[in-house]
């Protein structure tokens, strides 16, 4: 007998390669085609919006009965193995007088910090920053700065009468409107006060005064200057950080895993929340008027502090960046431009949908691009056709050189 042969054994499938850069340009550009030719879809039934409703309205009742908000419960259990990362690690802020970046939770105490060293620098300045900064109470600091104002002005107009340089400490409207706030008496001694023990005309008691030191007559202008200081100040408020990323082309531009820093809801805002959502199943079934709904959706857009936007180009790069809710989309288009390698050129932004988003004016939160939105960059037809028509070698893309060099990969 022949031999039988043995079946030759089948080749290894060969490993499929990835999509190349260009690849995944055509697709993101497609995809971004295809996003502006979606039409809206039609607003869910009154019935789809009650059964909505009904299954929150579940889910905080089980979660109540473990003592928990819905909320909450969500942020006690730990992250599942397999879970999308989130889009950014948080709100962060830029210090004015260090240049540090801090996060959220961690700026109020960094600013303090930075301002308190600030006293082995300038110590007048210092204390102006506590006074304008860290009382919250703008009516309150108007008037306690206008009182020293005039403690000094008396002063400066009136330097030979010995009553314009004393203060006691105990009069009421010291009290009332000086004593009362942060960083206040730090400044008196800052500009050349001294606290002395004095007794009280035709009484045998004394008092605390704050005395002018009599080095300070010679130095009027100075006490002139640090009095403009104090009246014309602002708050020291930290900068958000616009955390700026670029992107390599990716079919998961429009999906969005928001920290909690984008919230702004307290504990006592999430039980109103829970309420308003049981109301809504009534509201759900009634007819309501314009202004009704109007101020429905003005609460809802108070309940974000920060939103973290997207805006995919042409060429299917995607540059993001965090912004305030109540920032105007100036604010975008500004950013934007700063990305690009020649910031004179025209463009237009188009929300979800297609939307043109030419009124810069508005605030994000008023066009519903809150918390998270994807936006698409369209530029001039005209000018693109004449800088082709021109001839002209091109760039290959027309984000700044610095920006594509650190581009990322979208997770």
């Amino acid at each position: 007998r022949v031999p039988k042969e043995k079946p030759k054994a089948e080749a290894a499938p060969k490993p499929r390669q990835g999509p190349t850069d260009e690849a995944q340009m055509a697709a993101a550009a497609a995809l971004a085609r295809m996003e502006l030719k979606t039409k809206a879809k039609l607003p869910p039934s009154q019935e789809a919006i009650r059964n909505q409703v009904r299954k929150e309205l579940m889910a905080e009742a089980a979660a109540s009965e473990r003592g928990l908000p819905t909320e909450e419960k969500d942020l006690s259990c730990p992250p599942t193995e397999g879970a999308a990362a989130p889009s950014v690690s948080g709100v962060y802020f830029v210090c004015p007088l260090t240049g540090v970046v801090v996060r959220k939770d961690e700026k109020e105490k960094h600013l303090r910090e930075a301002i308190q060293s600030y006293f082995s620098v300038d110590p007048v300045a210092a204390s102006i920053m506590e006074i304008h900064t860290f009382n919250r109470d703008r009516e309150k600091v108007r008037m306690g700065v206008e009182t020293m104002a005039k403690y000094l002005d008396n002063i400066y107009l009136h330097p030979e009468e010995e009553k314009y340089r004393k203060i006691k400490l105990q009069n009421k409207v010291f009290q009332e409107r000086i004593s009362c706030l942060e960083g206040t008496h730090r400044f008196f001694q800052a500009v050349g006060f001294e606290t002395k023990t004095l007794p009280v005309p035709e009484q045998e008691t004394t008092e605390e005064y704050y005395v002018l030191k009599e080095e300070m007559l010679s130095r009027l202008e100075d006490l002139k200057d640090y009095r403009e200081q104090l009246v014309s100040s602002e708050p020291v408020r930290a900068q958000l950080d616009r955390q700026l990323c670029l992107f390599k082309p990716s079919p998961a531009a429009a999906r969005f895993e928001l920290p909690n820093d984008f919230y702004n809801l307290t504990a006592e805002e999430i039980k109103r929340e829970q309420r308003l959502r049981t109301e809504a199943v009534e509201k759900a079934s009634m007819l309501r008027t314009r202004a009704m709904r109007e101020k429905e959706e003005q609460r809802e857009m108070r309940k974000y502090n920060y939103t973290l936007l997207r805006v995919r180009f042409p060429d299917g790069y995607i540059l993001q960046g965090t912004f305030y809710a109540r920032e105007s989309l100036s604010a975008l288009y500004s950013f934007v431009r700063e990305a690009l390698r020649n910031d004179w050129l025209p463009f237009e932004l188009l929300g979800p949908g297609g939307l043109k988003l030419t009124d810069e004016s508005l605030a994000f939160n008023e066009c519903g691009l809150v918390p998270s939105a994807l936006l698409t960059l369209a530029w001039d037809t005209a000018v693109m056709e004449d800088i082709q028509a021109a001839e002209e070698e091109q760039p290959a893309s027309c984000l700044k050189p610095e920006l594509l060099s650190r581009v990322q990969t979208l997770s």
